[in-house]
């Protein structure tokens, strides 16, 4: 039989939007200490969006808060759209930071920066987990993944910082945005697409991220924070893009997500407006 049922806070924030239900959906679950793990997941499976944050205590010296990050399969170290919107919604439930200008998240890839642009957040990612040139074997599958012309990739490369990204950039915004993947793929993949749109535009990179489930069914993702934050290192170290620039993603979804990304030294800021659209509270054992 089931524990005694607790009420306990939750939220659904609209993340990267750009004007209402035009983002990335996240719940976020407060005070979720009492939850175990298995008990983490199922509710993520429940709310069936792509991620599902807890809001825990923090553990680790100098952070104001922790979080685990549910998939509808698996525990994330680090997601970029789950940083945002749970820290959103920390402060929205009247979280006070230790220091008035930057808040620290505790996750599983360790204590994220993020700090306070007007009516945005923007959070500074962890280390890339793996990157340089991907080998034949991964650039066979993102072509067969993407029905595409190896031809048409002027560069492939990891771009992990926690999910898993293969980044690939094409010739442009309007090639990233005719791709037509496939519909299922038995491995594991997740890849990334980025192309620039053409001086002048309203936003400067257009970004679309492509992923399997556990059924092996692609999905794409509305607005994807950690791939953005790799593709920001990429375009800086490869000299594409050395001042602040704004991306768009979700366009093929009929989203309008832009995502604000600026430079401090070596550092990119990955920032978006977040929105509370839903609050209430639910029963969780």
């Amino acid at each position: 039989m089931e524990a005694m049922m607790i009420d306990r806070r939750y939220g659904l924030v609209d993340v990267f939007h750009d004007g209402p239900f035009s983002g990335n959906p996240l719940a976020v679950v407060h005070a979720a200490e009492a939850l175990d793990p298995e008990t983490m997941q199922r509710m993520a499976r429940w709310f069936n969006l792509s991620e599902t944050t807890f809001l825990l205590p923090p553990t680790a010296p100098g952070a104001d808060y922790r979080v685990r990050i549910f998939t509808l399969e698996r525990e994330l170290p680090f997601a970029g759209h789950p940083t945002l919107g749970t820290c959103h919604a920390w402060l929205e439930a009247g979280g006070v930071p230790r220091d008035a200008g930057r808040i620290v998240q505790q996750c599983g890839a360790g204590l994220i920066p993020i700090r306070r642009d007007g009516e945005r957040l923007a959070f500074a990612p962890p280390p890339l987990l793996r990157a340089g040139a991907v080998d034949a074997v991964a650039l066979d599958q993102v072509v067969e993944v993407l029905r595409i012309d190896p031809a048409d990739i002027v560069e492939c490369r990891w771009a992990d910082n926690g999910p898993g990204w293969i980044g690939v950039m094409l010739k442009s915004a309007e090639a990233v945005l005719a791709v037509e993947p496939l519909r299922f793929h038995e491995a594991r993949i997740e890849i990334g697409l980025v192309g620039a749109h053409p001086a002048g535009a309203p936003v400067d990179w257009e970004i679309r991220t492509i992923f399997s489930d556990a059924t092996g069914t692609l999905i794409e993702d509305p607005v994807t924070g950690s791939f953005n934050a790799a593709v920001a290192m990429w375009l800086r170290e490869t000299g594409r893009a050395d001042d602040a620039y704004i991306a768009a993603q979700g366009t093929r979804l009929g989203r309008r997500g832009r995502v604000f990304v600026d430079y401090e030294g070596d550092v990119a800021w990955i920032g978006g407006r977040v929105r509370t659209m839903v609050a209430g509270t639910l029963d969780a054992g």
